[in-house]
Protein backbone atom coordinates (compact mmCIF):
# COMPACT_ATOMS: atom_id res chain seq x y z
CA UNK A 1 0.00 0.00 0.00
CA UNK A 2 1.68 3.37 -0.79
CA UNK A 3 2.24 5.46 1.81
CA UNK A 4 -0.20 8.36 2.40
CA UNK A 5 2.52 10.77 1.45
CA UNK A 6 3.74 9.49 -1.78
CA UNK A 7 7.56 8.33 -2.57
CA UNK A 8 9.19 9.63 0.55
CA UNK A 9 12.65 10.62 -1.63
CA UNK A 10 10.86 13.56 -3.58
CA UNK A 11 9.44 14.86 -0.43
CA UNK A 12 10.27 18.65 0.66
CA UNK A 13 10.13 20.63 3.58
CA UNK A 14 6.87 21.92 4.95
CA UNK A 15 4.86 21.78 1.88
CA UNK A 16 2.64 18.32 2.65
CA UNK A 17 0.32 18.49 5.67
CA UNK A 18 -1.75 15.40 7.46
CA UNK A 19 -5.21 14.76 7.49
CA UNK A 20 -5.43 15.72 11.55
CA UNK A 21 -4.71 18.34 13.48
CA UNK A 22 -4.73 19.14 17.37
CA UNK A 23 -6.73 22.48 18.66
CA UNK A 24 -7.78 24.17 22.15
CA UNK A 25 -8.86 27.17 22.85
CA UNK A 26 -8.56 29.67 25.86
CA UNK A 27 -10.38 32.33 27.51
CA UNK A 28 -9.24 34.37 30.58
CA UNK A 29 -11.73 33.46 33.70
CA UNK A 30 -12.29 30.33 31.92
CA UNK A 31 -8.71 29.10 31.27
CA UNK A 32 -8.02 26.23 28.72
CA UNK A 33 -10.82 24.41 26.98
CA UNK A 34 -11.99 22.30 24.29
CA UNK A 35 -8.97 20.61 23.32
CA UNK A 36 -9.62 18.23 20.56
CA UNK A 37 -8.01 16.87 17.52
CA UNK A 38 -10.01 17.73 14.36
CA UNK A 39 -9.25 17.53 10.51
CA UNK A 40 -6.68 19.62 9.23
CA UNK A 41 -9.05 22.83 7.37
CA UNK A 42 -8.43 26.28 7.33
CA UNK A 43 -9.76 28.87 10.16
CA UNK A 44 -12.38 30.83 10.45
CA UNK A 45 -11.10 33.82 12.71
CA UNK A 46 -12.28 37.83 12.71
CA UNK A 47 -9.90 40.19 10.50
CA UNK A 48 -9.75 41.81 13.64
CA UNK A 49 -7.87 39.29 15.71
CA UNK A 50 -5.51 40.79 17.77
CA UNK A 51 -2.53 38.37 15.85
CA UNK A 52 -3.05 39.85 12.54
CA UNK A 53 -2.05 43.25 14.17
CA UNK A 54 -0.25 43.02 17.34
CA UNK A 55 1.44 39.66 16.40
CA UNK A 56 1.10 37.91 19.10
CA UNK A 57 2.03 34.38 17.97
CA UNK A 58 4.71 31.63 19.34
CA UNK A 59 5.56 28.37 18.09
CA UNK A 60 8.15 25.36 18.22
CA UNK A 61 9.13 22.70 15.75
CA UNK A 62 10.41 19.28 16.83
CA UNK A 63 9.63 16.21 14.87
CA UNK A 64 8.67 12.46 14.75
CA UNK A 65 11.12 9.58 13.98
CA UNK A 66 10.27 6.15 12.98
CA UNK A 67 12.62 3.53 13.79
CA UNK A 68 13.83 0.45 12.04
CA UNK A 69 11.68 -1.70 13.96
CA UNK A 70 8.66 0.64 13.53
CA UNK A 71 8.46 2.61 16.97
CA UNK A 72 7.69 6.56 17.26
CA UNK A 73 10.68 8.58 18.74
CA UNK A 74 10.20 12.40 19.89
CA UNK A 75 13.50 14.34 20.98
CA UNK A 76 13.59 16.00 23.91
CA UNK A 77 9.56 17.07 23.43
CA UNK A 78 9.78 18.45 27.34
CA UNK A 79 11.99 21.12 26.37
CA UNK A 80 9.91 22.44 23.26
CA UNK A 81 6.71 22.63 25.73
CA UNK A 82 9.32 24.91 28.18
CA UNK A 83 10.56 26.96 25.55
CA UNK A 84 7.22 27.69 24.04
CA UNK A 85 5.98 28.60 27.55
CA UNK A 86 9.01 30.68 28.32
CA UNK A 87 7.85 32.51 24.67
CA UNK A 88 4.47 33.17 25.67
CA UNK A 89 5.35 34.81 29.42
CA UNK A 90 7.49 37.06 27.03
CA UNK A 91 4.37 37.85 25.11
CA UNK A 92 1.84 38.14 27.72
CA UNK A 93 0.58 35.11 26.45
CA UNK A 94 -0.63 32.13 28.72
CA UNK A 95 1.33 29.16 29.41
CA UNK A 96 0.43 26.25 28.49
CA UNK A 97 0.65 23.20 30.81
CA UNK A 98 3.21 20.83 29.88
CA UNK A 99 0.75 17.84 30.09
CA UNK A 100 -1.76 18.68 27.73
CA UNK A 101 1.36 19.89 25.34
CA UNK A 102 2.65 16.27 25.57
CA UNK A 103 -0.37 14.48 25.74
CA UNK A 104 -1.71 16.59 22.71
CA UNK A 105 1.49 15.64 20.87
CA UNK A 106 1.38 11.95 21.22
CA UNK A 107 -1.98 11.58 20.78
CA UNK A 108 -2.09 13.51 17.18
CA UNK A 109 1.46 11.86 16.21
CA UNK A 110 0.12 7.97 16.87
CA UNK A 111 -3.24 8.63 15.18
CA UNK A 112 -0.96 10.16 11.64
CA UNK A 113 1.59 7.58 12.73
CA UNK A 114 1.17 6.47 8.85
CA UNK A 115 2.19 9.81 7.77
CA UNK A 116 5.75 9.12 9.56
CA UNK A 117 8.24 8.63 6.19
CA UNK A 118 10.74 6.12 6.85
CA UNK A 119 13.71 6.88 4.30
CA UNK A 120 16.88 8.05 5.40
CA UNK A 121 16.70 11.87 6.37
CA UNK A 122 13.23 12.13 6.65
CA UNK A 123 10.80 12.31 9.45
CA UNK A 124 7.08 14.19 10.74
CA UNK A 125 7.94 17.58 11.27
CA UNK A 126 5.73 19.16 14.30
CA UNK A 127 5.01 22.69 14.75
CA UNK A 128 2.76 23.65 17.82
CA UNK A 129 1.63 27.34 17.58
CA UNK A 130 -0.30 29.77 19.54
CA UNK A 131 -2.27 33.06 18.48
CA UNK A 132 -3.93 35.42 19.69
CA UNK A 133 -7.47 35.56 18.45
CA UNK A 134 -9.48 37.69 20.58
CA UNK A 135 -10.76 40.61 17.67
CA UNK A 136 -10.01 44.11 18.87
CA UNK A 137 -8.39 47.20 17.78
CA UNK A 138 -5.69 48.68 20.86
CA UNK A 139 -2.70 47.80 22.15
CA UNK A 140 -2.94 45.32 24.49
CA UNK A 141 -2.47 41.67 25.27
CA UNK A 142 -5.53 39.72 24.71
CA UNK A 143 -8.07 37.53 26.61
CA UNK A 144 -8.91 34.57 24.10
CA UNK A 145 -5.97 32.71 22.57
CA UNK A 146 -5.65 29.08 20.03
CA UNK A 147 -3.11 26.65 20.51
CA UNK A 148 -2.81 24.30 17.60
CA UNK A 149 -0.45 21.42 16.39
CA UNK A 150 0.12 20.38 12.49
CA UNK A 151 2.17 18.02 10.79
CA UNK A 152 3.97 17.58 7.89
CA UNK A 153 6.04 14.61 6.38
CA UNK A 154 9.28 16.14 5.55
CA UNK A 155 12.85 15.71 3.67
CA UNK A 156 15.89 16.98 3.97
CA UNK A 157 15.95 20.54 4.96
CA UNK A 158 18.73 21.19 2.63
CA UNK A 159 18.12 20.86 -0.78
CA UNK A 160 22.39 19.87 -0.98
CA UNK A 161 21.22 17.42 2.23
CA UNK A 162 24.91 16.89 4.68
CA UNK A 163 27.34 18.85 2.51
CA UNK A 164 28.52 22.13 3.72
CA UNK A 165 26.81 25.47 2.62
CA UNK A 166 27.61 28.59 1.73
CA UNK A 167 26.72 31.66 4.31
CA UNK A 168 26.68 34.93 4.19
CA UNK A 169 27.42 37.75 6.46
CA UNK A 170 25.14 40.38 7.04
CA UNK A 171 26.57 43.76 8.64
CA UNK A 172 24.11 46.14 8.11
CA UNK A 173 20.41 44.61 8.82
CA UNK A 174 19.39 43.65 12.16
CA UNK A 175 17.61 40.58 13.17
CA UNK A 176 17.34 41.32 16.80
CA UNK A 177 18.59 43.52 19.79
CA UNK A 178 19.39 42.42 23.06
CA UNK A 179 16.26 43.12 25.08
CA UNK A 180 13.79 42.79 22.71
CA UNK A 181 12.29 39.18 21.27
CA UNK A 182 15.21 37.94 19.48
CA UNK A 183 15.23 34.53 22.43
CA UNK A 184 12.11 33.41 21.93
CA UNK A 185 10.03 31.52 18.83
CA UNK A 186 7.72 34.36 17.55
CA UNK A 187 6.89 34.86 13.87
CA UNK A 188 8.44 38.61 13.94
CA UNK A 189 12.06 37.69 14.11
CA UNK A 190 11.47 35.49 11.35
CA UNK A 191 9.77 38.49 9.21
CA UNK A 192 12.96 40.90 10.38
CA UNK A 193 15.39 37.73 9.20
CA UNK A 194 13.54 37.87 5.37
CA UNK A 195 15.17 40.77 3.71
CA UNK A 196 18.57 39.32 5.00
CA UNK A 197 17.70 35.90 3.41
CA UNK A 198 16.66 37.37 -0.01
CA UNK A 199 19.65 39.47 0.10
CA UNK A 200 22.01 36.41 0.53
CA UNK A 201 19.64 34.09 -2.05
CA UNK A 202 20.74 36.76 -4.07
CA UNK A 203 24.27 36.76 -3.75
CA UNK A 204 24.01 32.51 -4.43
CA UNK A 205 24.51 31.94 -0.69
CA UNK A 206 22.21 29.27 1.50
CA UNK A 207 21.40 31.50 4.49
CA UNK A 208 22.91 34.72 7.03
CA UNK A 209 25.02 35.14 9.57
CA UNK A 210 23.74 37.90 11.93
CA UNK A 211 25.76 40.58 13.78
CA UNK A 212 24.69 42.24 17.10
CA UNK A 213 22.38 45.00 16.69
CA UNK A 214 24.30 47.59 18.62
CA UNK A 215 28.30 47.47 17.07
CA UNK A 216 27.76 44.68 13.95
CA UNK A 217 30.84 42.70 15.23
CA UNK A 218 29.51 39.77 17.40
CA UNK A 219 28.38 36.67 15.80
CA UNK A 220 25.08 35.65 16.74
CA UNK A 221 23.25 33.43 14.93
CA UNK A 222 22.31 31.95 11.22
CA UNK A 223 18.91 32.43 9.62
CA UNK A 224 17.30 28.85 10.80
CA UNK A 225 20.04 27.86 12.93
CA UNK A 226 22.57 28.42 16.09
CA UNK A 227 26.28 28.57 15.02
CA UNK A 228 29.31 26.77 16.23
CA UNK A 229 33.24 27.50 15.53
CA UNK A 230 35.65 24.59 16.21
CA UNK A 231 38.96 25.98 17.53
CA UNK A 232 41.48 23.01 17.33
CA UNK A 233 39.60 20.53 20.16
CA UNK A 234 38.05 23.34 21.32
CA UNK A 235 34.32 23.91 20.75
CA UNK A 236 33.18 27.75 20.45
CA UNK A 237 29.58 28.90 20.58
CA UNK A 238 28.18 32.38 21.15
CA UNK A 239 26.76 33.06 24.68
CA UNK A 240 23.30 33.80 24.94
CA UNK A 241 22.80 37.41 25.31
CA UNK A 242 19.12 37.85 25.06
CA UNK A 243 19.22 38.53 21.40
CA UNK A 244 19.83 34.81 20.64
CA UNK A 245 17.34 31.67 20.31
CA UNK A 246 18.28 28.87 22.96
CA UNK A 247 18.36 25.92 20.48
CA UNK A 248 17.26 22.69 21.87
CA UNK A 249 19.68 20.70 19.35
CA UNK A 250 22.39 23.54 20.50
CA UNK A 251 22.09 22.84 23.91
CA UNK A 252 22.04 19.10 23.19
CA UNK A 253 25.64 19.70 21.05
CA UNK A 254 27.04 21.29 24.54
CA UNK A 255 25.89 18.20 26.03
CA UNK A 256 27.46 15.97 23.59
CA UNK A 257 30.82 17.74 23.45
CA UNK A 258 31.42 17.50 27.27
CA UNK A 259 30.28 13.69 27.19
CA UNK A 260 32.73 13.24 23.89
CA UNK A 261 35.44 15.04 26.09
CA UNK A 262 36.18 18.83 24.40
CA UNK A 263 36.74 21.81 25.68
CA UNK A 264 33.57 24.14 25.13
CA UNK A 265 33.02 27.65 25.37
CA UNK A 266 30.17 30.27 25.36
CA UNK A 267 31.45 33.65 24.88
CA UNK A 268 31.02 36.56 22.78
CA UNK A 269 32.98 36.03 19.47
CA UNK A 270 33.92 38.42 17.02
CA UNK A 271 33.59 38.28 12.99
CA UNK A 272 37.56 39.25 12.96
CA UNK A 273 38.14 36.74 15.17
CA UNK A 274 36.57 34.21 12.95
CA UNK A 275 37.92 35.46 9.66
CA UNK A 276 41.48 35.38 11.48
CA UNK A 277 40.89 32.03 12.95
CA UNK A 278 40.15 30.77 8.99
CA UNK A 279 42.91 32.43 7.52
CA UNK A 280 45.64 31.13 9.96
CA UNK A 281 44.26 27.33 9.99
CA UNK A 282 43.37 27.68 13.88
CA UNK A 283 39.07 27.43 13.08
CA UNK A 284 39.10 24.08 11.12
CA UNK A 285 35.13 24.27 11.56
CA UNK A 286 32.00 25.48 11.48
CA UNK A 287 28.50 24.22 11.74
CA UNK A 288 24.85 25.09 12.60
CA UNK A 289 22.30 23.46 14.81
CA UNK A 290 18.62 23.18 14.27
CA UNK A 291 15.77 21.23 14.37
CA UNK A 292 15.37 21.12 10.72
CA UNK A 293 18.62 20.51 9.61
CA UNK A 294 20.09 18.72 12.51
CA UNK A 295 23.77 19.76 12.05
CA UNK A 296 24.32 21.67 9.12
CA UNK A 297 28.39 22.30 8.03
CA UNK A 298 29.48 25.33 7.01
CA UNK A 299 32.43 25.60 3.92
CA UNK A 300 32.15 29.23 3.11
CA UNK A 301 31.34 32.41 4.87
CA UNK A 302 30.98 35.73 2.56
CA UNK A 303 32.24 39.08 4.32
CA UNK A 304 32.19 42.04 2.77
CA UNK A 305 32.73 41.36 -0.64
CA UNK A 306 35.40 38.29 0.37
CA UNK A 307 34.48 34.34 0.42
CA UNK A 308 36.40 32.83 3.52
CA UNK A 309 37.19 28.73 2.44
CA UNK A 310 36.80 26.64 6.18
CA UNK A 311 38.03 23.28 5.72
CA UNK A 312 38.64 23.48 2.20
CA UNK A 313 34.93 23.29 1.83
CA UNK A 314 34.77 19.83 3.42
CA UNK A 315 32.59 18.25 6.10
CA UNK A 316 34.67 18.45 9.19
CA UNK A 317 35.22 15.91 11.35
CA UNK A 318 33.77 17.24 14.66
CA UNK A 319 31.07 18.52 12.88
CA UNK A 320 30.64 14.92 11.06
CA UNK A 321 30.35 13.44 15.03
CA UNK A 322 27.81 15.69 16.12
CA UNK A 323 25.30 14.64 13.19
CA UNK A 324 25.86 11.09 13.50
CA UNK A 325 25.39 11.46 17.37
CA UNK A 326 22.95 13.24 17.26
CA UNK A 327 20.84 11.12 14.35
CA UNK A 328 21.38 7.79 15.62
CA UNK A 329 19.76 9.01 19.24
CA UNK A 330 16.63 10.54 17.19
CA UNK A 331 16.40 7.71 14.96
CA UNK A 332 16.86 4.79 17.37
CA UNK A 333 19.68 3.59 16.05
CA UNK A 334 21.96 3.53 19.48
CA UNK A 335 21.12 3.08 23.46
CA UNK A 336 20.48 6.51 24.64
CA UNK A 337 22.37 6.91 27.65
CA UNK A 338 21.25 10.97 27.88
CA UNK A 339 17.39 9.98 28.47
CA UNK A 340 16.71 12.46 25.48
CA UNK A 341 14.18 9.70 23.11
CA UNK A 342 10.56 9.99 24.37
CA UNK A 343 8.67 7.06 22.63
CA UNK A 344 4.93 6.77 21.91
CA UNK A 345 3.03 3.68 22.22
Amino acid sequence: MKPPYGDAEKLTFGRMFTEHMYTIKYKDGKGWYDGKIEKYRPFMMEPAACVFHYSQEVFEGLKAYKTSDGRVLLFRPEQNARRLNRSARKLCMPELPEETFLSALKELVLLEKDWIPDAPGTSLYIRPTMIASEAFLGVNSAKEYLFYIILSPVGAYFKAGFNPVSIYVEDQLVRAAVGGVGDIKTGGNYAASLLGGMKAEKKGFSQVLWLDAKEHQYVEEVGAMNVFFVFGEKLVTPMLTGSILPGITRDSVLKLAHEMGYEVEERRIAIDEVLEGIKTGKLTEIFGSGTAAVISPVGLLHYQDTNYYINDNQVGKLTRSFYEHLVDIQYGHVEDKLGWSYELK
